[in-house]
């Protein structure tokens, strides 16, 4: 069941994406003459209409091949009868959009899938003390455990993310608590004590803490369509900086290069997040499909942003840029690809003798 989680992930991704390309493609008059999942020699295929729909050999990605897209080459010259149709011969902003659909995609499937599992409810943990730490702000002031906290500088506290997220910020500074003790509010005043803690790329930061543990009292919470879309939108762009950041961190040697990770890494993580419940493997999809969307917008030829960027000079310009300048630079971006997709195959054949 792991196994085919994985494919299922994978297949679902790339479906998305590819489909971004081609819905946008046909929105825009171009014809579509081959839309396929995976790459090289074609396994299975049919032709509807003037699409070939194909599942190929290497499952590594896929592919939408659009009339008229590398006119240059013999194989692909537009006729003066389906001129119209060719992707080359439409206005630039046109092409710009086909090739932002398939990431577009991707994050706007991230963001239905977050909305759906909120929508599906997920569990709240509930700010009932487990523990109080000696020494620490909470236990000097008198807090204990089987208190519930309700309500800090009166913001109302409804979850126990509510309390960490309010007093991290708070270091040094008076906080004024109200806590639920057997039926009796008991107001406190505590000044929560600058601690240093590692965020989850190592680093240190300061923060605020009073010395709480939670009880582990769960309630699961739903919320409504308008809510839950809300919450997957703030969810998806949450990842998304958090992502960006682990980019940039890799790119600063905060965060160590092997922990860049290629197919066999999805495949695995899916196949044992599928253990967890469906849940989680929704929420593992949302994730990734995010990271194929940042990837594929990256601005490296062979790569959609890097298309994009010849899309944004040549509006710039006025004028396409050369191919002369768009081969060295495809082959260049082909160069990197392939280095980083054999240092990501590295990684995961590493970590697999490793285990």
């Amino acid at each position: 069941m792991g196994i085919i989680s994985a494919i299922l992930v994978f297949g679902i991704l790339v479906f998305i994406h590819e489909f971004g390309h081609f819905i946008f493609a046909k929105l825009f008059g171009v014809k579509v003459l081959r839309f396929s999942i995976g790459f090289g020699p074609v396994l299975i295929s049919k032709k509807m209409g003037e699409t070939e729909y194909a599942l190929s050999l290497i499952p590594l990605g896929g592919y939408v091949k659009m009339y008229g897209e590398n006119p240059d080459e013999e194989d692909d010259v537009v006729s003066d009868e389906d001129a119209d149709k060719a992707f080359s011969n439409k206005p630039v902003w046109y092409r710009f959009f086909i090739v932002l659909a398939g990431p577009l995609f991707n994050y706007l499937l991230a963001i239905i899938i977050f909305s759906f599992i909120f929508m599906s409810g997920i569990e709240k943990l509930l700010p009932v003390i487990g523990e109080v730490k000696d020494g620490m702000p909470a236990a000097i002031t008198g807090i204990q455990p089987g208190d519930k906290i309700i309500e800090i500088d009166g913001h109302k506290v409804k979850f126990w993310e509510d309390i960490g997220n309010y007093i991290k910020f708070k270091a040094g500074e008076e906080v004024h608590v109200k806590i639920d003790r057997d039926g009796n509010i008991i107001s406190l005043t505590l000044v929560p004590k600058k601690e240093k803690v590692k965020n989850i790329f190592g680093e240190d930061k300061y923060v605020g803490l009073i010395g709480i543990m939670p009880k582990g009292d769960y309630i699961e919470v739903k919320y409504n369509l308008f809510e839950s879309f809300v919450l997957g939108f703030k969810k998806t762009n949450e990842v998304t900086k958090l992502t960006l950041l682990g980019i940039v961190k890799i790119i600063q040697k905060v965060v160590p290069a092997d922990n860049i990770g290629g197919p066999i890494m999805i495949f695995q993580m899916a196949s044992e997040t599928a253990k967890a419940g469906f849940s989680s493997l929704l929420a593992f999809m949302a994730v990734i499909s995010i990271n194929l969307a940042i990837l594929n917008l990256l601005p490296i030829p062979v790569l959609d942003g890097g298309h994009l960027l010849f899309y944004i000079i040549e509006m710039i310009i006025r004028r396409p840029v050369s191919l002369k300048v768009r081969m060295v630079a495809q082959y260049i971006g082909l160069a990197l690809l392939i280095s980083l997709m054999f240092f990501a195959f590295y990684n995961d054949i590493t970590r697999i003798i490793k285990k």
